[in-house]
C-alpha cells in the first residue's frame, strides 16, 4: 500500500522528472512549489492522494528525507496537521494560518507564512514541470499551455522526435487538409488543426465527477438548518421541539429530547419521542394531548389546537471510510444526508468510487448510491437520511473507461453495474449532431490470455449507432477508449458560383441542373457581364481538374451551349469592368486637393476642379493647360498641350448676393466660357496669378521706437526700410549686439552689420527681407562670455582692444582637453570670427566686441588617433623609400 501510494504522492509533488534529450534532470522541491502555487487542481489531488494514502505523517515525513527533501515539504497538506498557505489563503496576499507552503526553514514556518496564495503572484511552471506531469500520466499535452514551455512547442513543430499526438489523430485530419505551402501538414500544424476540432476540446482525463467535491464552499451539501423539516424527519436525543397550543389555552412549550429519548409536557407528562417521526409525532399528541384540553380534536370544531415543530436539529455523529479524501468520524445534521456526511470528508479519492456508495447501519447495507443518477437526471432520491451510528464507504472504482470527441461531455467514466456502452455515452450527456453514429471506436485492452504475439496488447472494435438514442449495449470493460468520430468535413450535392452574379456562392446541385439553373439560382446576372465566356472548373474522381468553357447567349442567363452541371463544379463568371484599366485625370496648380482622380464619360473641367476642392485664392482665372496623351510618340512626343480658357465663375465659394468674398485680384463676374471636357489620363495645371502672394510680414523688437509686426509693402523692401519704419533704434539700443534670424529655409540667425546699414543704405548687409524675419535689437551689454573647454567658463567685463587670448586666460586658461587653435568667437551680431592663419607671422586672434561669446572647443579624439596613424604609415613610407635608396646606393658603389 505505501508503495503503490509513493508513486502518485512523489510525481505530483516531490519526484518531477524531465526528459531532455537522453538525460533525465531531477526536479527541484523549488520547481514542485511551483507547480504547486500555480496549479489549484493539482493541490487538491495531492492532498486527496495523500488523505487515501493510508500512511501517517510520521511515516511521509520519514520517506521524504530518505528521499534527500526536507521532512516538513508536505506539512501543510496532511491530515490534521493545519492549513498551508497554498490553496488555503482567504485573500489575495496569500496569507495561510498555519505551516508554510512548500518547505522548511523561514520560508515555510510560521503561522501565515505561506509562500503564495491562490490570490499571490506564482511563477509559471516551466518545460520541465509540464513535460513531467505529461510523462506521468498526470496530464497529456493537451492540458497545459504554459508560456516559456519550449520543449512543447518544440515537439508540436517536429523538432523533436517525441509525438505529442496520438497514432488515431492523423486519421482525423482530412486527406485533402495541407499545410500554407501545399506540403503535408507538420506535427505543429496538425495541433493547430485539431486545437479548433471538436475532437480536442477535451483530452477526456478530468474524471467526471469529481469536480462536485472540489468546490472551495464547504457549506455545498450541508442541510437546511434554518428552515422547517419535512413531516418525515426522524426525532432523536438532542433535539429541541417547540409546542404552541391556541384557542381556549394560549400556551408555548419548549421541549427538549432528553438521552433517554422522551420529552415532558406540562399537565400531560412524559412522551416517548425516539425514532417518531414529526408525522407520528403529531398524531400521539392529538391523544395525549387531548387528555389534559378537552378542547383539542380532530376537525374544524376544535377550540384549541396545537402545532409542533423542530426548533435545533440535533447532529449524528457519521463515520465516512474507505477511499474518501479524510477519512474519520464527522458531526453531521440530523437532517443531512449522505452527500452532506461524504462532502465533509472531501469526496471520493482519485481511487474512489461514484457510483456504488455504501450506506451501512447495524452491519447491514441499507442503500447503495450511484451519484451518477445524482449528477445527471438531477435524482437524488436514493440520498437516505442518516442515523447516528451509520457508516459510509467508498470502495475503489470497478473500472473507468475514456469517452472522446462527439460527445456533450468528453471525460473519464467510471462503469457502472450495467457498465455498457449505451449507459456510458448518456452519462457523457449523448452524441453530438456532428457524430459519425456509422463508427464509433472503442480501443481496448486485450485480455492477459489472448497477449500471444508482440504488439497486440490493444485491438480496436468498431460499433455502429442507430439513430436517435438508439446505442448499442455492449459491455464495456475497464481501460476501454471510446472515440466517437465526426462526420466528414466534405460537403456534397453542390456547385460553386463566383463572379459577376448578384448572390455568388454555393448553390445544391439537383439532378439535371444545367449552367443556367444554377445562374438563376444565384440571383442571375449583373448587367455588365462579359458574354463571350463562362468557365467551369470540374473536379475528377483523381482529384484533378479539367477547364471547360460555355458562351451566354445574353444577360439573362441563357446559355448557348447549356453544359449539364456535375458535384463541385466551379462556375466563374467575368464582368466587363474586370477588364477595364483603370483610367484617371490628374490637376495639379492652385486648387486645394491636388492629385489623382477616377475618369468618367462626360467629365469636365469643372467636375475636376469641383472634386480638387475648388480653386485657390491665387488662382488665373484667364485659363488652364491641359496636357494630353499625344496621338503619336514619333520623335519622342510624350504629351500635347493646350490652354483653355476660365472665368469668375469656377470660384465657388461667394456670399449670398452672389459676389466672391475672397481677397482681391480676381474678376467680378462670370463670362460664360464654354466648359471643356477632359479625355481620360489628362493632366489639367491651373495657373497662379503672376506675382501673387499674400502679405508677408516681420518682426522689429527690443529697442525701437515702435515695435511689432510690420507688413512688407514691396518685394524689394530692406532692413534699412523697416527699421526707419518702427521710428528708429532707442537711445538704449545696441545696433552691434542686433539678432536677426530668419524662418525661411530654416536659415536661422543671419550676421549682420547693422551700423553701418544705417549709416549708409548702400551697404551689402542691408539685405532684402522675407516673410517671416525676426529683428531684435538688445540693449548695450559690456560683457563678453566664455565657453567651453576651458577651467572656469564664466562672463567678463569688456575691455577694449583685448583680444580673444586675454579672455581665455581670463577664465582660467584651457583644460587638457581644450583644442585652443580651434577657438572661434560669435559676435553680438551673430558672426563669427575664427583664428586666422599667417605664413612666418604670428596668427590673428579675433577681437570680441561687447555681447561676444568665446568659445574653445574640445579637442576630438579620433582625429588625434587619425592623424596619429596617418603619420605612422608615412614615417613607413619614409623608412621603405630610405631603405630603396641606400640599397641603390650600395648597388651603385658596388659596381664602381
Amino acid at each position: 500500500m505505501t508503495r503503490t501510494f509513493l508513486r502518485p504522492l512523489v510525481a505530483v509533488g516531490v519526484f518531477l522528472f524531465v526528459a531532455v534529450g537522453a538525460q533525465a534532470q531531477t526536479v527541484s522541491p523549488q520547481q514542485a512549489q511551483q507547480l504547486l502555487q500555480s496549479r489549484p487542481d493539482m493541490l487538491n489531488q495531492l492532498r486527496q492522494r495523500i488523505g487515501g494514502s493510508g500512511l501517517s505523517p510520521d511515516q511521509i515525513r520519514a520517506r521524504l528525507r530518505a528521499q534527500g527533501y526536507p521532512d516538513n515539504l508536505l506539512d501543510s497538506y496532511l491530515q490534521g496537521e493545519g492549513r498551508g498557505a497554498l490553496g488555503a489563503s482567504p485573500d489575495a496576499t496569500g496569507a495561510g494560518s498555519g505551516a508554510g507552503a512548500m518547505g522548511g526553514g523561514a520560508a515555510g514556518a510560521g503561522a501565515g507564512a505561506g509562500a503564495a496564495g491562490l490570490g499571490g503572484n506564482a511563477m509559471t511552471p516551466g518545460s520541465d514541470v509540464s513535460q513531467a506531469l505529461r510523462e506521468l500520466g498526470i496530464a497529456d499535452s493537451s492540458d497545459f499551455d504554459f508560456p516559456g514551455d519550449t520543449n512543447r512547442t518544440r515537439r508540436l513543430r517536429g523538432d523533436s522526435l517525441i509525438t505529442p499526438f496520438d497514432s488515431t489523430l492523423d486519421s482525423r485530419i482530412p486527406t485533402d487538409a495541407r499545410g500554407r505551402d501545399g506540403r503535408r501538414m507538420t506535427p505543429y500544424e496538425q495541433y493547430l488543426y485539431l486545437r479548433t476540432d471538436s475532437i480536442q476540446r477535451d483530452s477526456g482525463l478530468k474524471v467526471f465527477g469529481m469536480d462536485l467535491f472540489s468546490q472551495r464552499n464547504a457549506s455545498q451539501f450541508d442541510a437546511n438548518l434554518a428552515g422547517p423539516v419535512d413531516q418525515s424527519y426522524r426525532l432523536g436525543p438532542g433535539d429541541r421541539l417547540v409546542l404552541i397550543l391556541t384557542g381556549d389555552v394560549e400556551q408555548a412549550y419548549t421541549l427538549d429530547v432528553t438521552r433517554e429519548g422522551f420529552v415532558v409536557i406540562p399537565q400531560v407528562g412524559q412522551i416517548n419521542v425516539a425514532n417518531l417521526t414529526l408525522a407520528q409525532l403529531e398524531d400521539l399528541l392529538y391523544v395525549r394531548l387531548g387528555r389534559s384540553y378537552s378542547g383539542i380534536r380532530r376537525g374544524a370544531n376544535a377550540s384549541t389546537r396545537f402545532s409542533i415543530s423542530v426548533a435545533r436539529l440535533r447532529t449524528n455523529q457519521i463515520f465516512v471510510v474507505g477511499e474518501v479524501s479524510r477519512p474519520g468520524s464527522y458531526r453531521v445534521s440530523a437532517a443531512g444526508t449522505a452527500l452532506t456526511a461524504l462532502y465533509a470528508a472531501g469526496g471520493p479519492t482519485m481511487n474512489g468510487s461514484l457510483r456504488s456508495i455504501q450506506i451501512r447501519r447495524n452491519g447491514r447495507t441499507v442503500s447503495t448510491i450511484d451519484l451518477y443518477d445524482y449528477l445527471t437526471r438531477g435524482d437524488a432520491s436514493r440520498d437516505a437520511r442518516l442515523l447516528n451510528g451509520d457508516i459510509i464507504f467508498v470502495p475503489v472504482h470497478s473500472g473507468r473507461v475514456r469517452v472522446l470527441g462527439e460527445v456533450n461531455r468528453p471525460g473519464t467514466y467510471e462503469v457502472g453495474a450495467s457498465g455498457s456502452l449505451a449507459e456510458i455515452v448518456r452519462a457523457a450527456g449523448g452524441l453530438l449532431p456532428t457524430a459519425a453514429r456509422s463508427r464509433i471506436q472503442i480501443e481496448r485492452l486485450t485480455a492477459a490470455r489472448d497477449r500471444t504475439s508482440p504488439g497486440s496488447d490493444r485491438a480496436v472494435l468498431d460499433v455502429a449507432a442507430g439513430d436517435g438514442d438508439d446505442i448499442p449495449a455492449l459491455a464495456l470493460v475497464n481501460g476501454d477508449v471510446i472515440r466517437v468520430l465526426k462526420v466528414a468535413d466534405r460537403v456534397r450535392n453542390r456547385v460553386t458560383l463566383k463572379g459577376n452574379v448578384f448572390t455568388p456562392g454555393i448553390v445544391g446541385l439537383s439532378k439535371g441542373m444545367r449552367l443556367s439553373d444554377a445562374l438563376r439560382k444565384a440571383g442571375g446576372l449583373k448587367p455588365d457581364t462579359y458574354l463571350g465566356q463562362v468557365n467551369i472548373t470540374r473536379l475528377g474522381s483523381d482529384s484533378t481538374r479539367t477547364q471547360l468553357r460555355a458562351v451566354l447567349a445574353d444577360t439573362m442567363g441563357n446559355v448557348v451551349n447549356d453544359p449539364i452541371l456535375q458535384e463541385e463544379d466551379e462556375i466563374r463568371v467575368f464582368g466587363r469592368s474586370e477588364f477595364r484599366p483603370l483610367r484617371f485625370v490628374a490637376i495639379t496648380g492652385a486648387v486645394r486637393r491636388t492629385g489623382k482622380y477616377p475618369f468618367r464619360e462626360g467629365m469636365t473641367i469643372r467636375d475636376l476642379v469641383l472634386e480638387a476642392g475648388g480653386l485657390e485664392e491665387s488662382a488665373l482665372l484667364t485659363e488652364a493647360e491641359i496636357a494630353r496623351m499625344p496621338n503619336t510618340r514619333l520623335g519622342g512626343n510624350t504629351a500635347s498641350t493646350m490652354r483653355v480658357p476660365l472665368d469668375s465663375s469656377y470660384l465657388f465659394e461667394r456670399g449670398r448676393d452672389g459676389r466672391y468674398s475672397g481677397p482681391p485680384g480676381m474678376p467680378g463676374a462670370a463670362s460664360g466660357t464654354p466648359d471643356v471636357q477632359l479625355q481620360a489620363y489628362d493632366n489639367l495645371l491651373i495657373l497662379r496669378q503672376p506675382d501673387w502672394e499674400l502679405q508677408r510680414t516681420v518682426f522689429v523688437g527690443g529697442e525701437v521706437k515702435f515695435p511689432g509686426s510690420y507688413t512688407l509693402v514691396r518685394k524689394t523692401e530692406r532692413l534699412n526700410d523697416v527699421i526707419r519704419r518702427a521710428g528708429g533704434l532707442t537711445t538704449e539700443a545696441y545696433a552691434d549686439g542686433v539678432n536677426f534670424s530668419r524662418r525661411r529655409n530654416r536659415v536661422g540667425r543671419i550676421g549682420v552689420d547693422l551700423p553701418a546699414v544705417l549709416k549708409d543704405a548702400r551697404e551689402q548687409d542691408n539685405i532684402i527681407l522675407f516673410d517671416g524675419d525676426s529683428i531684435s535689437i538688445p540693449r548695450y551689454d559690456a560683457v563678453v562670455r566664455v565657453d567651453g573647454a576651458v577651467n572656469s567658463p564664466t562672463a567678463l567685463p569688456f575691455v577694449r582692444g583685448r583680444d580673444m587670448q586675454y579672455y581665455i586666460r581670463a577664465a582660467g586658461g584651457g583644460r587638457l582637453d581644450a583644442d585652443l587653435p580651434r577657438t572661434y568667437v560669435t559676435q553680438p551680431n551673430g558672426r563669427v570670427d575664427a583664428v586666422s592663419r599667417r605664413f612666418l607671422l604670428p596668427d590673428g586672434q579675433p577681437t570680441p566686441r561687447p555681447g561676444a561669446v568665446v568659445t574653445v572647443p574640445k579637442r576630438d579624439r579620433t582625429e588625434r588617433q587619425d592623424n596619429l596613424a596617418a603619420r605612422t604609415q608615412i614615417a613607413a613610407i619614409i623608412g621603405t623609400f630610405a631603405a630603396v635608396l641606400a640599397s641603390l646606393a650600395t648597388i651603385v658603389i658596388q659596381t664602381r
